[in-house]
């Protein structure tokens, strides 16, 4: 089947955060949404994958959505998909449902950690690391990555440093990375894990986006580095069903897990939604095709927007990206705050893209994020107002 990633899918006025939220800028103006092209948060403007839309539809005619039971089918849906795509094999007693992977990721500090502990992170870095990290009474401890050409790299001295510190006691990954676009390599996941090892530090890897990876790049799970792990992982980003609220933790370590449990009651995200539960299973189940088609798709999108910087804003420096959908390009050349230029965008060219020092203060200067996980010709009009402005200076 060939699906259409061209549809333009109205999404204003439909409470959607993405496209009904007002969108803040410097002193004080209002930007009515309904002008602005958004190019920021993370989540996409495709329909859900035919057989997704099918099963929440069957699910919604029963009529009547009380408190549900986790079918085995569940369970072997995400056994079945990880082993199959992934060669990760997953024992049924390893998971554990919550409702997103921010709850998840806190369920896990709030288990693994004691507050005034330290919680190693490469940054720059999603934001809810740092909230949730913060939110559990523990310290940030970043290690930033280092520029290498178009990319980045771990700068494994400083990360072996931060490891060793007697106050570390978790690192927290991101794979792939949001916002650097890597996707980490075998090579790279065995020395984290080596070094974490060596220092007794435990990892637990917010792999989300692990279906979003570009022609060229394979996904590695951290689950088969080691399985003295935690992984968090759903099907919100690769499938756009964030809404849906659902998420997973796979953890083979028994004490480990009871901990995580007891965090996820504590936390009360211990009930998922009926849509949810069938939504993954359609997912996992039915829709390879789908997030393979999408895939290519991304990078059409990718090499457009690299094309448009190249010829028409020549002083910004789109970075490599492996895995997501969300570019991370170096916009530092123009030599201004990176809010101002987002001001500006928004303001004069009503666009609204994430300006990088919300992942990160110091190693997010002068970079934004851009999110290019939408029809191609709502990227082109996106581009076509970032260079109005832009060319124009």
């Amino acid at each position: 089947m060939i699906y259409d990633f061209d549809e333009i899918v109205e999404r204003r006025g439909t409470g959607c955060v993405k496209w009904d939220e007002e969108a803040p800028c410097q002193g004080g103006c209002r930007i009515p949404p309904e002008e602005v092209i958004p190019l920021w948060v993370a989540d996409m403007d495709f329909r859900a994958a035919p057989a997704i839309l099918e099963a929440v539809r069957k699910r919604a005619e029963h009529g009547v959505f009380g408190y549900n039971i986790v079918p085995e089918s569940y369970y072997e849906a995400v056994i079945s998909w990880f082993h199959r795509r992934h060669q990760w094999s997953i024992q049924r007693q390893s998971i554990l449902y919550t409702t997103a992977v921010v709850p998840a990721m806190s369920c896990v500090i709030k288990a693994s950690t004691m507050p005034g502990e330290k919680v190693l992170i490469l940054s720059p870095a999603y934001n809810c690391f740092f909230s949730s990290i913060k939110n559990n009474g523990c310290e940030v401890l970043e290690s930033p990555l280092q520029v290498s050409g178009d990319s980045f790299e771990v700068d494994w001295n400083d990360f072996e440093l931060k490891c060793a510190d007697e106050k570390t006691t978790l690192f927290l990954l991101c794979n792939p990375h949001n916002p650097s676009g890597r996707v980490w390599t075998r090579e790279e996941l065995t020395k984290m894990n080596d070094i974490c090892r060596k220092h007794g530090v435990m990892v637990a890897s917010d792999e989300i986006h692990c279906e979003l990876v570009m022609p060229g790049y394979t996904f590695v799970p951290f689950g088969t580095i080691t399985e003295d792990c935690v992984v968090m992982n759903s099907p919100s980003k690769n499938f756009n069903t964030a809404g849906l609220q659902i998420a997973n933790i796979i953890c083979p370590h028994p004490s480990w897990r009871r901990r995580i449990d007891r965090a996820i009651n504590i936390n009360e995200v211990c009930d998922v939604n009926p849509f949810g539960i069938v939504a993954l299973q359609a997912a996992y189940n039915e829709s390879e095709d789908w997030i393979d088609q999408l895939n290519k798709y991304l990078l059409c999108n990718y090499q457009l927007l690299c094309d448009y910087v190249a010829e028409h804003i020549p002083s910004w420096r789109v970075c490599r990206l492996e895995g997501t959908y969300l570019p991370w390009v170096d916009v530092s050349a123009m030599g201004i705050p990176v809010e101002e230029l987002c001001d500006r965008l928004l303001t004069q060219g009503r666009v609204r893209v994430n300006p990088g020092t919300m992942y990160g203060p110091e190693t997010g200067k002068g970079y934004i994020r851009l999110n290019i996980a939408c029809p191609r010709s709502v990227l082109k009009e996106g581009l076509e107002r970032i260079g109005g402005v832009l060319i124009q200076q």
